[in-house]
C-alpha cells in the first residue's frame, strides 16, 4: 500500500490566502448585493503596459511562422533576457553578476520555495517573523523543520527572528547559528527595509559562519530611498553567500503571465567547494522546462525605455495608493508602517483585537478585505496588513470605509 509524505502533515491548515478566500466567498454567497473591496492578495490591478503588449503580439506572430517559431526554452532561459537583466539590474548598479549566473524561470514563488532542494535535510533555516508563508511551507514540506507547537505557533527546528514595532521590524543577527537565512526587502508583509550598512551587516555575518542568504528581492522596484539597496549584491562578499530572487509580477505586473529570476553566483560554494550554481543548474535542467517564448520576449520589453517608463508609472500609482492608507489610517488614529519602500501597509489592530478578529470585523462591517497579520507567524499577531495594488477609486473608498466603521 502507498505511504503519504507525512512532512504535508505538518503543515498548519490551509494555505494562508486559501483560506482567506474561503472565508470570502463564504461571506459573499451569504451578502450577495454587497460590493467587497480587496486589499488583502498582492494581486495587481493595473493592465500590461502597452510596450509588453506589443512585444507579445510581435512574439505570437513570431511562433506563427516556420522560419521564427520555437520550442522548449533553454535551460537558464533564452540568453536575450539574461543579458538585458545582467545589463539593466546588475551591471548598471556596479554589481559583478554575469549572464550566465542568471537562471530564468516562471516566478520568485517556486524559486523561493524550490531553493532549499540543494541544501542537506539537516540544514537548519532561519526566518523573520512575521515571514512570507512560502519559506517556511516549503520546508515544512522537506522535513526540515521539526514538530509544530500550537502553543506558541512555531516549529522546533526553526531560527525565528522577531521584527517587531520595538525593533523597527527589521531582524537582529540570529543567536543560533542557521545554515539558511531567509531575508525580503523590501518586506513581505511588513514593508520595511535595510540600509545598505544594514545589509552589509548580514553579508558578514554569513560569510562568516558559513550561511547561505536567500534574499528575495521582489520588491525592489518598489525603493524610493537611496540608502536602500536594490539588490543584496551591492554589498561587499555577497557573491561567496547569497542567492537572489526577483519577480516581474510586481514590478511590471505580470502576476498572470509568470517571469521571474534566480542568481546563482559561481562563486558560492559549500564548505567542501561544491559548487550551488552547478547544483541548482541540475535541478533546473530536470525539473524545469522554461518560461515560454512569447513571455520572456515580453520581460525583455520591460527593460526597453519605453517600458521602464510605462512600468515606473504603474508602480507610481501603486505607491500613491500606499500613501493614502498610510495617511488616510494615521490620521484615523491607527499605528501603521511600511508604504514608503513598498506597497504593503503594515498596522496595528485596534483595542487589543486578535489578527483574524479584525479581519471579520472589517469584512463583515466595512467590507473590506486585508490579511491577518498572524497568518505570516507569530510575530504577526495583533498586526494587519492592506496592499496597494488595488485601483485609486477602490482604495479611497476602502479608506472612506474603515474610517466609518472606526467611529
Amino acid at each position: 500500500m502507498f505511504k503519504v509524505n507525512e512532512n504535508y502533515l505538518k503543515l498548519q491548515g490551509s494555505y494562508l490566502f486559501s483560506k482567506i478566500e474561503e472565508k470570502v466567498k463564504a461571506f459573499e454567497a451569504g451578502n450577495p448585493q454587497i460590493q467587497l473591496i480587496r486589499l488583502g492578495i498582492g494581486d495587481v490591478t493595473q493592465p500590461i503596459a502597452p510596450s509588453i503588449i506589443d512585444s507579445l503580439h510581435k512574439a505570437v506572430d513570431e511562433m506563427g511562422k516556420r522560419e521564427t517559431f520555437h520550442g522548449y526554452a533553454p535551460d537558464l532561459g533564452y540568453e536575450f533576457l539574461r543579458k538585458t537583466i545582467a545589463k539593466n539590474d546588475y551591471q548598471k548598479r556596479g554589481c559583478k553578476i554575469n549572464t550566465d549566473e542568471i537562471f530564468v524561470s516562471d516566478g520568485a514563488k517556486g524559486d523561493c520555495s524550490n531553493i532549499q532542494e540543494i541544501f542537506s535535510h539537516d540544514s537548519k533555516i532561519a526566518v523573520c517573523d512575521p515571514v512570507y508563508p512560502v519559506y517556511v511551507d516549503s520546508n515544512v514540506m522537506a522535513g526540515r523543520t521539526g514538530e509544530y507547537n500550537s502553543m506558541t505557533g512555531t516549529f522546533s527546528g526553526v531560527v525565528y527572528m522577531p521584527c517587531t514595532l520595538e525593533n523597527d521590524f527589521c531582524p537582529e543577527l540570529p543567536k543560533e547559528t542557521p545554515d539558511m537565512i531567509y531575508l525580503c526587502f523590501p518586506n513581505n508583509p511588513t514593508g520595511s527595509t535595510l540600509t545598505k550598512e544594514q545589509l552589509q551587516v548580514w553579508v558578514d555575518y554569513a560569510n562568516r559562519v558559513g550561511a547561505v542568504i536567500i534574499y528575495d528581492a521582489a520588491y525592489e522596484a518598489y525603493i524610493s530611498e537611496d540608502n536602500v539597496p536594490h539588490s543584496i549584491y551591492e554589498c561587499e562578499g555577497a557573491r561567496t553567500c547569497a542567492i537572489e530572487m526577483h519577480s516581474f509580477s510586481k514590478n511590471a505586473g505580470f502576476t498572470g503571465m509568470r517571469l521571474g529570476y534566480t542568481v546563482v553566483p559561481k562563486d558560492l560554494k559549500s564548505k567542501e567547494g561544491i559548487s550551488l550554481h552547478s547544483l541548482w543548474a541540475r535541478r533546473h535542467g530536470t525539473k524545469y522546462n522554461g518560461a515560454p517564448y512569447i513571455i520572456q520576449r515580453a520581460g525583455e520589453a520591460v527593460y526597453s525605455s519605453e517600458g521602464q517608463r510605462q512600468i515606473k508609472s504603474q508602480v507610481a500609482y501603486y505607491m500613491k495608493n500606499a500613501q493614502v492608507i498610510s495617511k488616510g489610517l494615521k490620521d484615523a488614529g491607527y499605528t501603521v508602517t511600511g508604504g514608503i519602500n513598498a506597497p504593503y501597509i503594515w498596522m496595528k489592530t485596534p483595542d487589543g483585537m486578535s489578527s483574524w478578529e479584525f479581519f471579520d470585523e472589517l469584512l463583515e462591517r466595512a467590507n473590506v478585505v486585508g490579511t491577518p497579520g498572524s497568518g505570516f507567524g507569530p510575530s504577526g499577531e495583533g498586526y494587519f496588513r492592506l496592499t496597494a495594488f488595488g485601483t485609486y477609486e477602490n482604495t479611497l473608498e476602502a479608506l472612506e470605509r474603515i474610517e466609518l466603521e472606526n467611529h
